[in-house]
C-alpha cells in the first residue's frame, strides 16, 4: 500500500489517567501534566461556536472540495496545543480540520464523564457542510481518550472513510473528573442519554504503576465486562490505522490494539493496520520532536525510552499522512 511508504500528519501528546489511588498522584497539580486550556485558532484557523459544536477550524487552503478530518486530543480537554499543532500540520497538508472540544470548554461537561456521541456526530455535520469540504471525504483523528472516542464515533459513522487512532483501547473505560482527584463512577460516554458500558478498573498496584488499573482488561475473571465494554467495531467500515508502543507505562494499547483487530477480523469489520513499536510508550504517538525542543527529554515518562520514542514518531508521522491521503482520496464516479 502506498501509505507505508509516504508522508507526514499528526501531533497528540494527550495524557490519559484512570483508577482511583493512583489519580491523586497523577492529578495535574501533582504530577505536571497540562491544565486544561482552550486555545485560540490563530491566523489560519477561526474558532466555532455553533449548532452545539465548540472548536477550532483550520480549512485547507486552496480551491476544494478537501478531504475534512475531526480531531480529538485525550484527558487534557480544552482545545490543546498538541492538538493544535496536529490541525496546523494537517491543514498544510491539505486537510480541513475541525479541532473539536468535548469537555473542559465552553458549552461541553466541565469533566471527561458522560459525553454524548451525539456531540461527535454533530462535529461530523458540521463539519461536512463547510464550504470547501467534501463531505464523503471524512476522517477522525485521535489519541489516548480520544482513541476510545473516535473508534466508537467510527462505529456510528459507517460513510467515514478513515481513522487514526494513537493509544486506543478496545473498550470503554471509566469517564475522569479532576475535581475528585480523576476518580469517577460514570461512563466517559452517552448514546440517546444511556450510557455506554464501561470496563471497571482494577486496583492500582504501586510497583506495577499506572498501568496496574487497566490489568483488569486482561484478567479472565473480568471477561464479561470486558465484552460488554467492547467497542463494536464490527459496526464500522472505515479503514483504520492504530499506532502504540510496547513499553506502554500508561495502558496496554498495543494489546488491546490487537483486540480491535482481531475482533474486526473475526466479525466482518473494516481493515485494520497497527504499527506498534517496541520501545516506545504512551508519547508514540504524533510528529517528530527536535532535540533541541525542551520536551524531548521527557518523551520517555509514561514508558519506552527518549530514543525509542523519538524514533517511533519520525517513523509514524509519514505513515499516518500518507494513509490519510490514500483513504481520503477521490473515488471515481460509478459507471452508468
Amino acid at each position: 500500500m502506498r501509505w507505508k511508504n509516504g508522508l507526514a500528519i499528526t501531533a497528540i501528546v494527550a495524557v490519559l489517567v484512570g483508577g482511583a489511588a493512583m489519580f491523586k498522584l497523577l492529578a495535574p497539580e501533582n504530577y505536571g501534566l497540562p491544565q486544561i486550556e482552550v486555545l485560540e485558532p490563530g491566523p489560519t484557523g477561526v474558532r466555532v461556536e455553533e449548532a452545539g459544536v465548540f472548536g477550532n477550524f483550520y480549512p485547507a487552503a486552496g480551491d476544494g472540495p478537501h478531504p475534512g478530518i475531526v480531531s480529538l486530543g485525550g484527558s487534557e480537554g480544552g482545545l490543546g496545543r498538541g492538538v493544535k499543532h496536529m490541525a496546523l500540520e494537517l491543514q498544510r497538508e491539505g486537510f480541513s480540520v475541525l479541532q473539536l472540544a468535548y469537555f473542559g470548554a465552553p458549552g461541553t461537561s466541565e469533566s471527561l464523564e458522560r459525553i454524548p456521541l451525539e456531540l461527535f456526530d454533530r462535529g461530523l455535520a458540521w463539519l461536512g457542510a463547510q464550504p470547501g469540504v467534501d463531505a464523503q471525504r471524512l476522517a477522525l483523528v485521535g489519541g489516548s481518550k480520544g482513541a476510545e472516542a473516535v473508534l466508537l464515533v467510527a462505529t456510528r459513522h459507517p460513510e467515514l472513510r478513515a481513522v487514526v487512532a494513537g493509544m486506543p483501547t478496545n473498550v470503554a473505560w471509566n469517564g475522569i473528573n479532576w475535581q475528585r482527584g480523576g476518580q469517577s463512577e460514570s461512563s466517559s460516554w452517552t448514546s440517546g442519554g444511556e450510557d455506554i458500558p464501561t470496563m471497571p478498573f482494577s486496583s492500582w498496584n504501586q510497583a506495577e504503576g499506572v498501568i496496574s488499573v487497566y490489568r483488569s482488561i486482561e484478567d479472565s475473571a473480568q471477561r464479561a465486562a470486558a465484552e460488554r465494554a467492547a467497542i463494536p467495531i464490527e459496526r464500522a467500515r472505515a479503514e483504520m490505522l492504530l499506532v502504540c508502543g510496547e513499553a506502554e507505562t500508561m495502558w496496554p494499547a498495543c494489546p488491546m490494539s490487537r483486540a480491535v483487530a482481531a475482533r474486526a477480523a473475526e466479525r466482518g469489520g473494516p481493515q485494520i493496520h497497527i504499527l506498534a513499536y517496541a520501545d516506545a510508550g504512551h508519547l508514540v504517538f504524533g510528529p517528530p520532536i527536535a532535540r533541541d525542543n525542551a520536551f524531548y527529554q521527557r518523551l520517555d515518562m509514561l514508558g519506552g525510552t527518549v530514543e525509542g520514542n523519538a524514533a517511533a514518531r519520525a517513523d509514524s508521522w509519514p505513515r499516518i499522512v500518507a494513509f490519510l491521503r490514500e483513504t481520503t482520496m477521490p473515488r471515481p464516479l460509478p459507471a452508468n
